[in-house]
């Protein structure tokens, strides 16, 4: 039996969907599709969401927004994917990284080390889809001291006060912190709709906003929508109505616009992620939590406690004791009986361009001894009880006693 690591889910929802898309609607680039995927979305949310092309341009389009450039700078966990630095980094600005606490979150008291009078944005990471402590990394914005040194370059710095913080939720969707979903939880979150996320538009991402007063959410979506297209206030969908054909370019804006046949794959998913989707991601979790939970070696991911659950995007098992070079061991032990795992992340100090720029593994070393025995099962709609069962019984047996220290 091959288990692959994951599999977007098209189902005949989806189907139906891309074929209305096709031969109903006559638009592929923006259009209705588009618009009706961010009003499942903000059913969700409850805020207004717009949806973009990508996770990383989603967070470049608000940065740009917010007037990040060279000269300021952005902190984010050395524990993460690298489009969480490559956001920053393209646009100009600074890239500080800082340590990761136990649960694979950005550490708070690392975070106010980390701002200078040049932070502009702060990214932490719900990994795995387990919610960052948001209310904690706010409290660290909102120090007087922190208010004291920030230096505004534009109204719109000013108005806020402190740094922007911007969740990267590109795992959270559908997670939640104090009763409150994930899309709330910061100034703006960015979700991923990657073909391996838990709703997909084959590459796509939804940027949710919940900026603070006295900012308007309903007027900054409708800059952003324009802003997403080149700057141009109509896209071709709304020209193409009868005697709608004059626009305007308000912004030197990005091209990261959604396209019609892409947002109809997201849309039939989303009409049914929190009645079937995402449970049947909770239960493959929670069998996985079963099978490990007797297991000496396993350290279970974080999934639920008194004020978050997870999103159940990855299931993050760590193997205790274990070095790296014996993770290593494991998967290929794994791999060899046709089941996919994977290791999220390899940490970007580790990675060739973050180290040319600089940045050093050593300066990180809970995330380093969290990554160096990570090891990430499959979870997908559409993964059967079967192929979880083969997968708990293979990577059970592959995971060894620790070797003797004789």
């Amino acid at each position: 039996m091959h288990i692959p690591f994951c599999l977007p889910l098209i189902d005949q929802d989806v189907i139906t969907e891309v074929n209305d898309c096709l031969t109903n609607t006559g638009w592929l680039t923006t259009g209705p599709k588009v618009r009706e995927l961010e009003a499942e979305i903000s059913k969700l949310t409850g805020t207004p969401v717009l949806c973009v092309n990508s996770w990383t341009s989603g967070a470049m389009l608000v940065l740009r927004w917010l007037g990040v450039g060279p000269g300021d700078e952005v902190v984010i966990p050395a524990y993460t994917y690298s489009a969480t630095a490559l956001c920053a980094l393209n646009i100009g600005a600074k890239v500080v990284m800082v340590d990761v606490g136990p649960d694979f979150n950005m550490d708070a008291e690392k975070l106010r080390s980390a701002i200078t009078p040049h932070t502009k944005a702060i990214i932490p990471v719900d990994i795995g889809g387990w919610p960052c402590d948001y209310d904690t990394l706010l409290q660290v914005l909102d120090l007087p001291e922190v208010r004291r040194i920030f230096r505004p370059n534009n109204a719109r710095q000013e108005q806020l006060g402190r740094p922007l913080l911007l969740a990267d939720a590109a795992h959270s969707i559908g997670a939640t912190y104090k009763g409150r979903p994930s899309g709330t939880l910061a100034d703006v979150t960015v979700f991923s709709l990657h073909s391996v996320k838990n709703v997909t538009t084959g590459e796509g991402g939804a940027i949710c906003l919940t900026l603070p007063y006295p900012f308007d959410n309903a007027e900054v979506y409708q800059f952003l929508k324009a802003f997403a297209l080149n700057g141009q206030t109509k896209s071709a969908f709304e020209k193409n109505q009868p005697g709608a054909w004059r626009y305007d370019i308000i912004d030197q804006g990005l091209k990261v616009n959604m396209p019609d046949v892409c947002a109809a794959i997201g849309l039939a998913q989303m009409r049914k992620y929190t009645s079937e989707l995402l449970p049947g991601r909770r239960h493959i979790f929670e069998q996985y939590n079963a099978a490990f939970a007797q297991h000496s070696r396993a350290i279970l991911p974080p999934y639920q406690d008194e004020t978050r659950t997870s999103s159940c995007h990855l299931y993050m098992l760590r193997i205790a004791g274990a070095s790296e070079a014996e993770r290593d061991a494991i998967i290929q032990r794994i791999a060899e009986q046709g089941v996919g795992v994977n290791v999220h992340y390899i940490p970007m100090p580790m990675l060739t361009l973050f180290k040319r720029l600089g940045y050093c593994i050593e300066d990180y070393p809970q995330t380093y001894r969290l990554y160096a025995n990570e090891i990430t099962l499959p979870v997908y709609n559409g993964l059967t009880e079967d192929q979880v069962s083969r997968v708990e019984y293979v990577c059970r047996n592959s995971i060894t006693d620790p070797p003797s220290k004789e």
